[in-house]
């Protein structure tokens, strides 16, 4: 059997195969089984440091990849959106130059998508996206890992996104999941719908449609918050058109499936995308997903800063 490639970067799905992708997972399955067995994880990233760019605030994504850090060994640290000014004070590839001297890694979470390619691109060292308004590919690492987990097989599983399709988690979701045999509709409002660019990068099946009968059968019911960071002036509007597409258990019954699972890549706004009786329901798999994050992202810092393989 070959090795599979090494990944240089993880800025996105769309350049990774299938054969790299169930790479990571395996590697975040023994990663998390390790820790959970032996209570810690061997140390393979000792000495090795990643600075961690932030544009926007983040719960799960500062404290899982520092903790990420830690767990193997190295040292996470974080730089605000004041110390950088990236693509203001800075540009992106004097700042991914600038780094390349110093640490291992760069994690970013971004505005623009554009500032992780011109770091890749300038930068030494590997660039991991923390999240940009174009793709969010830790966020469906960590997706696709918790379904595996759940589900188990998930060949012609399907999973239904609900809300706005046009946003990054649902274009990474439909970029992953194909790379799994899942298949993926988006239940959205016309005019929220995935670009024909993002259509095309997917690699199973992909339905769209504005019709809540979209849902049924539905294996995983995903939705995200309405209005994402960027698009706080679009809120009032998108709060009139939305509603319909809210997650609660008439949405849930009308899957026709009493094992399907729930999912948010949180934050949530509660009473809005999804009612509390669903997301702390017994479908849901809200919090179990959250702290997936932790583990899909030490497969990718022990991949791509601890020459980790996969197989």
């Amino acid at each position: 059997m070959s090795a599979i490639p090494r990944l240089k970067h993880f800025t996105d799905l769309n350049g990774i195969t299938s054969e790299q992708f169930w790479g990571l997972l395996r590697l975040a399955k023994r990663l998390k089984d390790e820790r959970q067995q032996r209570g810690a994880n061997e140390p393979i990233l000792a000495n090795k440091s990643l600075a961690m760019i932030f544009q926007k605030p983040s719960l799960r994504t500062r404290v899982s990849f520092e903790m990420g850090m830690q767990h193997l060994g190295g040292y996470g640290f974080y730089l605000s959106p004041q110390e950088v000014g990236l693509g203001s004070r800075e540009t992106a590839p004097d700042v991914a130059r600038v780094l390349s001297g110093y640490v291992d890694g760069i994690m970013a979470r971004v505005f623009d998508h554009q500032h992780i390619l011109d770091m890749a691109a300038w930068g030494s060292v590997p660039v991991i996206n923390g999240l940009s308004d174009f793709s969010h590919p830790c966020q469906a690492l960590t997706d696709i890992f918790t379904a595996w987990e759940h589900l188990g097989d998930l060949a012609d599983r399907t999973m239904v996104y609900v809300g706005d399709g046009d946003n990054n988690v649902a274009t990474s979701l439909i970029m992953a999941a194909g790379k799994v045999g899942m298949n993926v509709r988006i239940v959205a409002p016309v005019g929220y719908t995935p670009s024909h660019e993002v259509l095309g990068a997917g690699e199973g099946e992909v339905a769209i449609t504005d019709d809540l009968d979209g849902v049924i059968g539905a294996d995983i019911l995903y939705t995200d918050v309405w209005t994402s960071m960027g698009q706080e002036e679009q809120r009032e509007q998108r709060l009139q058109i939305f509603p319909p597409y809210q997650v609660n258990a008439e949405l849930l019954a009308r899957t026709q499936n009493k094992e399907v699972l729930v999912m948010h890549c949180l934050p949530a706004h509660r009473g809005e995308e999804i009612t509390d009786d669903v997301a702390d329901g017994s479908a849901s798999v809200l919090f179990p997903q959250a702290h997936n994050r932790l583990h899909a992202q030490k497969a990718v810092l022990a991949h791509l800063l601890g020459n980790v393989p996969l197989d």
